[in-house]
């Protein structure tokens, strides 16, 4: 394992377990590396307030240097990192964010020891220590102060070429495997093949066969249609073109995103390893997260399944 990683997810953690925690935290944490830039927007809504953070790490030859690399985004999704003070402390729902922001920190250091990757990679997540809860079988998600569509509107950029959507995902009864599954590509409404060659990068990361978790149609509609979804983890697929991937910090029993004492350091360190192996070959163009030929002849074939990113034929 890379011990170096796991000491970026500790630090992290130890700043994010607090019930005074805020964007300006994050802030703090990045203030020297002098080429790293940290937005803070705080948004309130009728169950409480959030900080949105959005930290970009420049790449070599990235959009922002005025070069052609493609940009990564890594989306921490969570509802919130604690539901103070119903609950005690850090509960399982804010392994999203730690994964992110100890992804960000990880490549801000890499930056200073010369590993500079060629595109920009842009991380977003919330962080709110007194977030609400909310009835979910088979065990209680947590809720959030603010709406999905609000998470997407701070989370999701144009800029993102493609994006790792991180989020616990234990409270449910399917997958049965502690550590990290990733999802089968999701694009425009279409649930697309699993990726062979992210597939290869978490058997490297991990040192373990790869498991990948399924999807269903109604896990790539948005919230509130009143259809079941196995969490949020793949609704930034709602509001992009861009392929999504979503990688489930996993366990074998059904664990409640407002559990506490329930968050695995390695396990979060298995996310931000492969989150940052899949940066490297992204950016460097070796890898795409779906065959762009293949979709294209899928669309033609059947059309566009775009609706699906929309709340569809309502009232």
């Amino acid at each position: 394992m890379n011990q170096m990683v796991l000491k970026q997810v500790i630090d992290v953690k130890e700043i994010i377990d607090d019930g005074r925690v805020n964007g300006n935290e994050i802030v703090k944490l990045f203030e020297s590396f002098h080429d790293v830039d940290v937005e803070v927007t705080e948004v309130r809504g009728e169950k409480g307030k959030t900080d949105f953070v959005k930290i970009t790490i420049p790449g070599s030859n990235g959009k922002l240097a005025g070069g052609d690399a493609p940009t990564l985004g890594v989306v921490g999704r969570l509802g919130g990192l604690g539901a103070r003070p119903t609950r005690i402390g850090l509960v399982s729902d804010g392994d999203g964010a730690i994964a992110a922001v100890s992804t960000a920190y990880k490549l801000a250091l890499m930056q200073t020891k010369l590993d500079v990757l060629p595109g920009d990679v842009i991380v977003t997540t919330h962080i709110c220590p007194d977030a609400p809860t909310a009835p979910h079988y088979p065990v209680d998600f947590m809720d959030s102060p603010v709406t999905i569509m609000e998470m997407n509107q701070h989370e999701i950029t144009s800029e993102m070429d493609a994006i790792l959507s991180i989020d616990t995902t234990k409270g449910n009864v399917i997958i049965n495997h502690k550590g990290i599954s990733i999802s089968p590509t999701v694009k425009a409404g279409y649930v697309l093949k699993v990726n062979s060659d992210l597939v290869r990068i978490m058997e490297m990361a991990t040192g373990q066969l790869a498991n990948t978790f399924p999807v269903t149609t109604q896990d790539i509609t948005p919230y509130g249609n009143d259809v079941y979804h196995v969490n949020s983890i793949l609704q930034p697929s709602v509001a992009t073109n861009a392929p999504v991937v979503g990688v489930a910090i996993t366990t074998i029993s059904a664990v409640p995103g407002c559990g506490t004492g329930a968050s695995h350091e390695i396990d979060i360190a298995d996310a931000v390893r492969f989150a940052i192996e899949v940066a490297k070959e992204f950016t460097a163009k070796k890898i795409q997260f779906y065959d762009e030929k293949e979709f294209a002849h899928l669309e033609k074939l059947y059309g566009s399944m775009s609706h699906l990113q929309t709340y569809g034929n309502v009232d």
